[in-house]
């Protein structure tokens, strides 16, 4: 950030900072220095467009300038102010989780017009942040939430979420490969959004994907087996009439896979709002 005589304020920021990040190559360069800078200022993005002449302090320009560089790496911005907004809730994010996208809010959305308010008994597979869990027992606060993750960090992230957003969520560790050993007991509703990527698809990625979240969570070693592991948990854990809920890989024919096409009642192949096949929904 060069320096000059000219007092440094919002709207002088906002000019530079877009500039900048064009320059590097950062996606949406004007939401990104907006995005950094109301959260500097604790304000809502909108509110910048009311406070233009605003003069930043030393210190706000200080941490300005430290989450400017690390934007122009390429960093998200979610990692970069430690949060994300999901569905109902505010979540933490950090490198041991995935950023909360908005697909994946589409899918609790479903869980819920799926369901009325009668309580229920509901896992999540892979819960990273917590974000899926917690949003639903935010919705729904007489069901019985559990989420499991193989990831220590990722369980201390998702804990402190739940405490953050006074949600009741019983998190524990465990593996989509081995949950008959770690969660007795039988689910009105399961819910993954598991790693499904190829590593072979890795140039296809955003470099901030890529580079930044966590592979555990992004790539699997047999997208098959990860969604047949669900799918046969599922058909002997699932209460009768109960429901599969998954996020899949948007190219791969799911239904056509045996695990698929026995032991439920109905699968359905669901769009995201943008019109691609997103989601399955599985019925006992």
């Amino acid at each position: 950030m060069s320096q000059s005589n000219l007092a440094w304020t919002v709207l002088r920021m906002l000019q530079w900072g877009t500039d900048w990040f064009t320059q590097k190559g950062v996606d949406s360069p004007r939401l990104s220095i907006e995005w950094l800078v109301a959260d500097v200022l604790q304000i809502r993005r909108l509110n910048l467009y009311v406070q233009f002449d605003r003069p930043l302090s030393t210190e706000e320009l200080d941490k300005i300038r430290n989450f400017v560089k690390r934007r122009a790496k390429h960093e998200p911005l979610q990692y970069i102010t430690g949060s994300a907004s999901f569905y109902n809730v505010e979540i933490d994010v950090s490198p041991a989780v995935l950023i909360p996208r908005s697909e994946t809010e589409e899918l609790v959305e479903r869980i819920l017009l799926d369901h009325d308010e009668a309580t229920k008994r509901v896992l999540d597979i892979g819960t990273g942040s917590g974000c899926i869990a917690i949003a639903i027992a935010k919705e729904r606060p007489s069901w019985e939430v559990h989420a499991v993750d193989l990831s220590e960090e990722a369980l201390s992230v998702a804990r402190t979420n739940a405490t953050r957003n006074n949600t009741e969520v019983y998190f524990s560790k465990g593996d989509l490969f081995k949950l008959d050993a770690s969660l007795p007991g039988k689910w009105d509703i399961i819910v993954s959004n598991p790693p499904y990527i190829d590593r072979s698809e890795e140039a296809s990625l955003d470099p901030q994907v890529l580079h930044y979240e966590p592979s555990m969570a992004l790539f699997c070693d047999n997208r098959e087996s990860v969604y047949a592991h669900i799918a046969d948990y599922a058909k002997s854990h699932l209460n009768t009439g109960g429901k599969l809920f998954l996020e899949i890989h948007l190219e791969h024919p799911i239904e056509t896979e045996q695990a698929y096409q026995t032991g439920f009642t109905q699968v359905d192949i669901l769009d995201d709002l943008s019109g691609r096949r997103r989601f399955v929904r599985a019925r006992i």
